[in-house]
């Protein structure tokens, strides 16, 4: 967005939520390892190669692959181009040909997420986590003024990572994911509720985290073209259009009302990892190679486990078809583990329940039913999920 002058340097007395999110994270941590791409389009999708060309050599370009998979991130250089994320790799090349594509390297982002969190975590300890890039920091009992404070928090990003990021800064949730887009790249924003008409109303409803392409149309029905004439809407119109909740809470965010705390932790419900395949595969003609996605996928859901210093009792499978229809199965273990052998056996007798004979485009494993260790022996036994598992189907042709 176009840069906008005039930042707040204070915020009357109440709360101070901070929103930090990470500039273009995935495509600004592979510049630091390949920075001579700086100033170029990069998108970054799809696998990750052993012959992944080192800083200075020649790299591939979107308008030769071929293949299904989407855009993880992409530059800015090639968003001004069209392309962003969860595009197609397929279409993200007819915007962008000449863009660099870069395969996915998820554990190093996993380790610059790390970083900057806890450099973060050293000025200002109350943080949500709200994924790989991007946080809400309760600054209100933080000493400091409020620029001040922000650009010593980007700092100490910058000094951990080596890359930039945005921070909006407001009385709560609502308006800080918002006012961190405003200023991007490199943004730091400060708002408070008298800021709304000049700078929160002009935008579109759909800025506003929660309201989805479906409620976005809607809105454009009704003449609602903006924030500020949601705000000056009849609250019962809103009601009768999208129901009572939402329509109500339409209205209060629009007037940038959000009374939620900060949730600084969270009880990590299941884990999954999934691979949509470059071409249709069959649980038959294909085996060798079915076999060795799902090992890979058995091994790296192990790590994850191990890293996280979880057990899992619950084994899932999602499978989608060259139709698209997607089934899922479950088995329940005797005992939580984290074992990539014991993930691999589960994970095989739900097969042997779901139909393999369509064409298959993904595997997914999904793990449930997570605990500590020290907990682990206190889990009770589903005996009729474990039971279900053992349910004979139709067999599965992979090692």
């Amino acid at each position: 967005m176009e840069s906008l002058p005039a930042i707040r340097s204070t915020l009357p007395p109440g709360r101070r939520i901070a929103h930090l999110d990470m500039d273009a994270f995935f495509a600004s941590v592979e510049l630091l390892s390949h920075p001579d791409l700086r100033g170029q389009p990069v998108v970054v999708g799809g696998p990750r190669r052993q012959d992944q060309p080192a800083s200075g050599r020649a790299y591939g370009r979107l308008r030769e692959y071929a293949g299904r998979g989407v855009a993880t991130t992409a530059t800015y250089e090639a968003r001004a181009l069209g392309v962003h994320s969860g595009m197609g790799l397929m279409k993200a090349a007819a915007l962008a040909p000449e863009a660099i594509l870069l395969p996915a390297n998820f554990p190093e982002y996993t380790r610059c997420s790390r970083l900057f969190k806890a450099a973060v975590a050293e000025l200002a300890p109350t943080i949500e986590d709200r994924g790989i890039d991007e946080i809400f920091i309760d600054l209100t009992e933080v000493p400091g003024e409020t620029v001040v404070l922000a650009q010593r928090i980007k700092d100490a990003v910058r000094d951990a990572t080596g890359l930039s990021c945005s921070i909006g800064i407001t009385p709560n949730k609502l308006l800080s994911k918002i006012a961190s887009e405003l200023q991007k790249p490199d943004g730091l924003t400060v708002l408070d509720l008298a800021d709304l008409p000049a700078r929160i109303w002009p935008l579109p409803p759909s800025v506003i985290n929660g309201v989805g392409p479906k409620a976005s149309a809607r809105l454009e029905t009704m003449g609602l073209h903006s924030i500020g004439a949601l705000a000056a809407a009849d609250p019962q119109a809103l009601v009768a259009a999208f129901g009572q909740s939402y329509g109500a809470w339409l209205w209060e965010a629009a007037h940038g009302r959000d009374e939620r705390p900060l949730v600084t932790s969270r009880e990590v419900k299941s884990i999954s990892r999934e691979t949509t395949f470059a071409r249709d595969l069959h649980a038959l003609r294909d085996r060798a190679a079915l076999t060795a996605i799902l090992l890979d996928l058995c091994q790296r859901l192990g790590a994850d486990l191990e890293r996280k210093g979880l057990l899992a009792r619950t084994i899932g499978i999602k499978l989608r078809y060259d139709n698209f229809q997607t089934v899922t199965r479950d088995f329940t273990l005797d005992r939580a583990t984290a074992a990539p052998g014991d993930i691999r056996d589960a994970a095989r007798a739900c097969l042997r329940r779901a139909p393999l004979d369509r064409p298959l485009r993904l595997l997914g494993i999904r793990l449930g039913t997570l605990v500590l260790p020290e907990e682990a022996a206190g889990v009770e036994v589903d005996p009729f999920g474990a039971e279900a598992a053992r349910v004979s189907g139709m067999l599965l042709p992979i090692d």
